[in-house]
């Protein structure tokens, strides 16, 4: 019998980060794959990611509700465990042979646990990085409660079995939204109707001379300074008076200082050069990030598919502070004048070059292939010998 394979996809990045493993496991003879699709990947605000994945072909085998309201510290946690509790039964009904989670999301953590208590041999994707925030405690505590980790880059590998984790269960596969990338843009470039086909709101600017992509989401330990944080980038965004894409933040905490922020400039000021968009596919924003002059926010986007497309990237405040970058990231403050002075600066320079740091483009075909024959159990302990 093909070993039943779970994926849960809670976000809209999410998805992008590991379709390409979907398909590999989809299309092996020794796997069978089963979707879950929970969390803000469900909701209209935040882009129904559901709905392109199911557009793209894939089933879904179960839908989790778990969001609850008011994107703070406590529905945060309220949603965690919400989620816990209706994965535990969706796991129950699926019976899988193994769990795939992925990243450092709250809703990784969940997923984590739930089949962790279950004694279903989990799975974790994007382990081993060091990001910031809430973040980092979230994805190395998931890589203590995984049994097999598929990291993006040796760095990764090398942390992860730093907290005593197996080196027979480490696998360097790179990240599948590197997998993303290749595939996107093997197609060429966006047609020209793209832009009206995602909808959005806002001016309609000329693009034939560049865009911006701007990408902010909220720190979720920073979540009460969100709204003056994006009032920054968007003064900054304002003053440059370049043609710009703005794409609506995740469910974190403090989202809906950001989303007010964001609101309430609109409502005050005319901003005839940018449009802004809850979601668009995944592949077509590849295209649209590779196309583009720069990127402006805090989305890892800038730091992991933009090093491999060599796209230029000013990387606002500190959600990533600590994590592996190549020479595409600029890094400045929460503050308008560093922020357009970066974009200014990467403006009058040529585009930096295409960097392998988090993978070649082939790891879902190696992710699939590990799940087919690694040995699978729930069973740990900790490893410490020969570790630096």
């Amino acid at each position: 019998m093909p070993r039943r394979i779970c994926v849960v996809v809670t976000a809209r990045p999410s998805y992008a980060r590991i379709r390409a493993a979907l398909g590999a496991i989809r299309a092996h003879p020794g796997l069978e794959l089963q979707l879950v699709v929970a969390a803000s990947a469900l909701l209209d605000r935040y882009g129904s990611a559901v709905k392109v994945i199911e557009s793209e072909g894939f089933r879904v085998d179960r839908k989790v509700y778990m969001i609850v309201e008011g994107e703070n510290v406590v529905t945060s946690a309220k949603s965690t465990g919400l989620g816990l509790a209706e994965l535990a039964t969706t796991f129950d009904d699926l019976c899988p042979d193994a769990v795939v989670t992925i990243a450092d999301r709250f809703e990784t953590l969940a997923t984590a646990i739930a089949a962790a208590y279950m004694n279903i041999p989990l799975v974790h994707v994007q382990g081993g990085e060091v990001t910031g925030s809430i973040d980092e405690k979230v994805r190395h505590a998931v890589t203590k409660l995984a049994d097999v980790h598929f990291v993006a880059s040796r760095p990764a590998a090398a942390r992860v079995m730093r907290m005593g984790e197996r080196r027979d269960r480490v696998f360097v596969t790179g990240c599948p939204s590197i997998d993303l990338a290749r595939e996107a843009l093997e197609q060429g470039p966006l047609d020209a109707g793209a832009i009206e086909r995602w909808g959005g709101v806002g001016a309609r600017p000329d693009l034939s001379r560049g865009y911006l992509v701007v990408l902010q989401h909220p720190v979720t330990t920073e979540c009460a300074e969100a709204r003056r944080q994006v009032e920054e980038t968007l003064r900054a965004i304002d003053a440059l008076a370049v043609p710009a894409l703005w794409f609506w933040p995740n469910v974190d905490a403090g989202s809906e200082g950001t989303s007010r922020g964001i609101r309430a400039y609109r409502e005050a000021h005319a901003l005839p050069h940018v449009h802004f968009f809850k979601n668009v596919p995944p592949e077509e924003f590849v295209r649209l990030l590779d196309g583009s002059l720069c990127i402006v926010g805090n989305s890892s986007a800038a730091i992991r598919e933009c090093s491999w497309l060599g796209v230029p990237a000013v990387n606002v405040g500190s959600r990533q502070a600590g994590r592996d970058r190549a020479s595409n990231v600029v890094d400045v403050d929460y503050d308008e004048r560093e922020i357009a002075g970066a974009v200014r600066d990467w403006l009058a320079k040529p585009r930096p070059p295409r960097d392998e740091l988090y993978g070649d483009g082939r790891a879902g075909a190696r992710i699939a292939d590990v799940l087919a024959r690694i040995p699978l159990g729930c069973e740990k302990r900790l490893v410490l010998e020969g570790v630096a």
